[in-house]
């Protein structure tokens, strides 16, 4: 039944337009904006609804992660952009002085949008 249908994913945010600024103008991703949903035009035909929630409590989990052939050089360029990256010390989760998690299965930055919910460049095995 479901087999055959074009399935995309979707999180919460409180301000739309801030949304839309991060990540159209900070990422740098195709957006669009109807009916106070914003929509992400990912590579690949994909899209990633984001829609308005006033109450919003961001995930403890990654959203969205972004596949990237060089994290370091993903993890530089965001940051000159305004991007920050987050830390990790509990157990195998741990994080270098950028905020890369290297050698504990793929490598990987993790990062978060104005809503709070966290996104990531990884470089998949």
């Amino acid at each position: 039944m479901l087999e055959d249908s074009k399935a995309f994913s979707g999180f919460a945010a409180p301000n739309i337009a801030q949304e839309k600024r991060f990540y159209s103008q900070t990422l740098g991703l195709k957006t669009s904006e109807d009916h106070g949903l914003l929509r992400l035009h990912l590579a690949g035909g994909n899209d990633v609804l984001i829609y308005p929630k006033p109450n919003h409590v961001p995930a403890t989990f990654t959203v969205l992660n972004f596949p990237v052939d060089d994290v370091d050089r993903a993890v530089d360029e965001l940051i000159k952009r305004g991007v920050r990256f987050e830390h990790y010390t509990q157990g195998d989760l741990k994080t270098d002085e950028k905020g890369i998690m290297r050698g504990n299965g793929p490598t990987i930055a993790w990062f978060k949008d104005p809503a709070g919910n966290i996104l990531s460049v990884v470089k998949p095995d």
